[in-house]
């Protein structure tokens, strides 16, 4: 996010309409004359003019203009001319000052608003910087202003020095009256102690915070330097001279006014999880919909939602989601787009359609997730199961063979939303699993050229038959090679042991591959061996073969399943080793099958070790192991860290009224819910029979925790509809926070494993525990 506000200004909204210019017609000439180049647009006004498709045809401009604003660290430059303003890059060369006045000579971009590519800027004069504009937040959240030279007051919420480019920046976060707006101040290696939590007015150039699909998420401020900065009222008390607040009172000074107006949409049902989420896709804009709803809605059908804007993980979503469903068709076509179209971001949350080759399918309890590379990346597609079929028996996960090409129709959704911060890392969200559809089949060897590679062979020993009385004459040499070849067949054995100690360690898989066709190679006196995994993969020697050589293959084998790839080797006709070329690559393909096959139960074993078999969540290992790791970086960074542990109330009654099958069922079910209420990075784990932990990193205060912790207790609030018994759970739930109830792993467990039991405890005698949440005691 850091990185993305240093490049915010690049896209800037402008304040003038979007209009399509009108050129003047040009004079008649002579049938023979040239036609006429258009002149360069000489003033903002009519560069703000221009339309998308106009602004992107590289449209020349020669116009001056006032810097408000330059940092070449961030290749930033902003001007303003009559009430207009723009962003200009520069490419940071040329050393310019605020109120310079500059002739600007380049050609326009197409972006959210057209911005400028200067191929030169020349200093005229220097001159006073232009009056700035009282804005309010509505101002800024508009895009009104946007560029222009503006002065806000708000109050200081966090200001912290970070780096930018290499440049220490301050980077303040102020409250203003409707939102949060950032200022960042260049060049500044302190934060003055008096501006927390002070009412300041600060002035600045007005920047706009976009997603991969140009969309406006959020608001930011260019500040020159700490004189533009003034304070107008200090805080009623420093931050550090404030009372102690006991820890479990601090809700008193919580306070949250949030007006924000509910908004209405309309657009065709791409894609929808009940309690969860829902897509709406209205021509090139989609919207991800978080809602609670699990009421009937149909995918491809019109719908209305209304719900309040807000921008999660840099990108625009409707939260608190209500959803009506026409019931009208209104299909939408899939997209047909590659994968590193996908990556750049334009298409966030839209049907899209895209081709890869499957690696891997795993069948999970909550989903199917496909692996699949195309244009040299990964990307994955998942199918979430239906929320009945988790109830009972899951069909059959559909079978594709590995290897196969096949298009992929879903919701595309990214990992990270700076467009400048390069491409982003893709999934793709199923519908159904006719989603995924074969388009080619794994490449192998057709029967063509097995009858040729046949033919080959009979004409080899053919040939062999026919230069067998050549071998008498050839005795003599080779009892003179014989000492040399038991020489080699001791480097040979010394070989192959250090591959079977390295299948055993940590080598990579590649590696160990890579010096299996070495020693084929080897065994064969320098044959030109290689080794191919499915249809892409490609390991060992990749040097061309000669046209005469022979190339033998050996098949390697899996003990379950498809074969794992083939073994080559290619050799001149006139080798003596063309007699063991087929023992050599058994050989090879034996030790190739070991090591593919030991690397894939070492990795089976890896998972197993750090994931519950039940519930497909983090298991108590890894839980200490994650905590233990977040536990030294929060002491390095100074931050807090939040752990909630949770049980099941009266899961020994469920396993004794309804069977161990029915407990289990419950068991998955809360875990899947569990999950459904966490932020992308909290980590849930199973750590005993009915027992959970979730582990909150990312915080700022308790309250933070404790909202996480009230939404997993409303979760429990639904029956659970399992194995046709319906059941009324509820947990009982305690947290602590991480320095304040304890330092260690240990600690903090048994801080927040006590704050559980009291919230237990203090059930009994009142028949079901209706579930709570407490915190950890002050010690």
């Amino acid at each position: 996010m850091k990185r993305a506000i240093a490049w915010l200004g690049m896209l800037c909204l402008w304040a003038a309409p979007t209009l399509a210019i009108a050129e003047p017609p040009l004079a008649a000439a002579p049938l023979a004359a040239p036609p006429l180049a258009a002149p360069p647009l000489a003033a903002l006004r009519s560069i703000h003019m221009l339309t998308h498709e106009h602004a992107a045809q590289a449209v020349p401009v020669e116009f001056q203009a006032t810097v408000t604003y330059f940092e070449p660290a961030l290749m930033g430059l902003w001007v303003q001319d009559q009430g207009l303003a723009i962003y200009v890059e520069t490419g940071g060369a040329t050393p310019l000052l605020q109120g310079d006045r500059v002739l600007i000579r380049g050609v326009t971009q197409d972006s959210y608003r057209p911005i400028i590519i200067a191929n030169r800027v020349t200093v005229l004069a220097h001159g006073a910087l232009p009056a700035p504009v009282p804005v309010s937040f509505a101002d800024l959240i508009s895009g009104r202003h946007d560029c222009l030279r503006v002065t806000v007051r708000a109050i200081v919420r966090a200001a912290d020095v970070v780096r930018y480019a290499s440049t220490p920046t301050i980077d303040m976060q102020l409250l203003m009256d409707g939102g949060y707006v950032d200022v960042l101040i260049p060049n500044a290696t302190s934060v003055p102690a008096h501006l927390l939590d002070a009412q300041i007015e600060v002035t600045g150039v007005a920047a706009a915070r976009m997603d991969g699909k140009k969309q406006l998420t959020g608001a930011a401020l260019y500040v020159e330097s700490l004189s533009d900065v003034r304070v107008l009222a200090q805080p009623a008390e420093a931050p550090r001279s404030l009372p102690i607040t006991p820890i479990d009172q601090i809700l008193a000074g919580y306070s949250v006014q949030d007006r924000t107006r509910r908004v209405r949409v309309r657009g065709t049902i791409t894609y929808y999880l009940p309690g969860s989420s829902a897509v709406l896709q209205n021509g090139a804009r989609s919207l991800l919909l978080l809602t609670q709803t699990e009421q009937s809605l149909r995918m491809g059908d019109l719908a209305d939602a209304s719900g309040f804007p807000n921008a999660r993980a840099g990108y625009l979503t409707l939260t608190h989601s209500e959803i009506q469903d026409t019931r009208r068709p209104a299909p939408v076509t899939p997209r047909k787009v590659a994968l590193s179209d996908l990556r750049s971001g334009g298409y966030a949350f839209d049907l899209v359609s895209t081709e890869g080759q499957l690696i891997m399918a795993v069948r999970e309890a909550s989903q199917d997730e496909y692996v699949l590379v195309a244009d040299g990346h990964l990307f994955t597609a998942i199918y979430r199961h239906p929320a009945d079929a988790l109830q009972g028996q899951l069909a059959p996960m559909r079978h594709i063979a590995l290897g196969s090409m096949v298009r992929i129709t879903g919701i595309c959704m990214l990992y990270g939303s700076d467009p400048f911060n390069g491409s982003k890392d893709v999934d793709m969200l199923l519908r159904s699993t006719s989603d995924v559809e074969v388009t080619a089949p794994p490449t192998m060897l057709n029967v063509t050229s097995l009858v040729a590679l046949v033919g080959v062979l009979l004409v080899i020993v053919i040939v062999a038959c026919l230069w067998g009385w050549a071998l008498s004459r050839k005795v003599s040499r080779q009892m003179k090679a014989m000492a040399g070849r038991v020489e080699a067949e001791a480097a040979l054995e010394k070989k192959r042991g250090r591959i079977l100690e390295d299948i055993n360690g940590t080598q990579p898989l590649q590696e160990i591959i890579g010096q299996i066709t070495e020693l084929v190679s080897f065994k064969l006196v320098d044959a030109i061996c290689w080794c191919e995994l499915g249809a892409s993969v490609r390991l060992g020697c990749v040097q061309p073969i000669p046209r005469d050589w022979q190339v033998y293959s050996q098949e390697i084998a899996a003990r379950s399943g498809p074969a794992h790839g083939n073994l080559f080797a290619a050799l001149d006709p006139h080798s003596s080793a063309n007699s063991h070329a087929m023992e050599a690559l058994s050989m090879g393909a034996w030790l190739a099958t070991v090591a593919i096959e030991t690397r894939g139960l070492y990795i089976d074993l890896v998972h197993r070790s750090e994931y519950d078999q039940l519930t497909s969540v983090y298991n108590r290992f890894s839980l200490e192991r994650q905590l233990q790791e977040l536990l030294v970086k929060a002491a390095a960074e100074e931050r807090l860290l939040g752990l909630i542990y949770i049980d099941l109330n009266d899961f020994k009654q469920v396993n004794d009224e309804y069977g161990h099958q029915v407990g289990d069922l419950y068991l998955q079910q809360s875990a899947l819910r569990m999950k459904h209420q966490l932020r992308p990075g909290d980590l849930l784990a199973r750590i005993g029979g009915d027992e959970f932990a979730v582990l909150i990193p990312n915080i700022h205060t308790r309250s933070d925790v404790e909202e996480i912790a009230s939404r997993l207790e409303r979760c429990f609030e639904a029956p659970f509809d399992v194995h046709q018994c319906m059941l009324l759970g509820s947990a009982s739930i305690g947290l602590a926070l991480y320095p304040q109830d304890a330092t260690t792993v240990d600690a903090l467990l048994s801080a927040a494993d006590m704050a559980m039991y009291a919230v237990k405890n203090a059930g009994k005698g009142r028949g079901s525990n209706p579930g709570s949440v407490a915190a950890a005691p002050r010690s």
